[in-house]
């Protein structure tokens, strides 16, 4: 009889193999961003992802069963850039952000990661706040989505307010209100695409208008 340890099956992954399946979920996402981008979360189909992906379309259900798995992967990863499983609020810049002595600082780190967010993930969320109104899916990505960014905006000003860096008459959740408005993808919409402004104008000017709004 084999030792009992030999008998047990062991899990292998192969290198390889993951790669392989990263590089496709990539080109799956890549199809699916385009498209959602260019012509609305509805009218997109997994069909047509597939098909612009270049995969078949059992692969793309063997990975994404829905389309509203396959828009909340791309999505997520749009998001925080990577597959790795760490929300924003617990990102390193977020918290190196938070732990800024300087408001100003803390603020322009803030702008500097929230633009490259924007930049990488903007156009995906207006598809997800255009599409809430006729989609249930949508409409709970999008208030998540709301829910996850005042949070952050809020952990950034209760601690401004704790150290006395807010201006006068300014409480942390109206701050953090102003913060989202000012950063939202709305605004950044409108500057960016329609508006044309550069990264670099952009960025400059949501950092002063918090600076001004937040700590005057």
């Amino acid at each position: 009889m084999l030792p009992m340890a030999d008998t047990v099956k062991r899990t292998y992954r192969s290198p390889a193999r993951a790669a392989a399946a990263g590089a496709t979920r990539a080109r799956i996402r890549a199809a699916a961003e385009r498209l959602f981008v260019e012509q609305g979360y509805t009218a997109t189909t997994l069909r047509q992802i597939a098909a612009a992906a270049g995969v078949g379309e059992r692969t793309l259900y063997d990975a994404f069963p829905t389309k509203a798995a396959l828009f909340a992967h791309t999505l997520g990863v749009a998001t925080v850039g990577d597959e790795e499983p760490v929300r924003v609020a617990d990102r390193p810049e977020i918290a190196t952000a938070q732990e800024q002595p300087d408001p100003r600082a803390a603020i322009a780190q803030l702008v500097a990661y929230s633009t490259a967010l924007l930049e990488r993930a903007g156009d995906l969320i207006m598809v997800s706040v255009e599409a809430a109104g006729a989609d249930p899916d949508m409409r709970a990505a999008a208030d998540a989505g709301t829910d996850a960014t005042h949070r952050v905006h809020l952990a950034l000003t209760d601690n401004l307010y704790a150290r006395g860096a807010l201006r006068d008459g300014l409480d942390p959740v109206t701050a953090a209100d102003i913060l989202y408005a000012l950063g939202s993808p709305h605004m950044h919409q409108l500057l960016r695409r329609h508006r044309g402004w550069s990264v670099k104008q952009y960025r400059g000017w949501l950092e002063s208008a918090i600076i001004r709004e937040l700590i005057g």
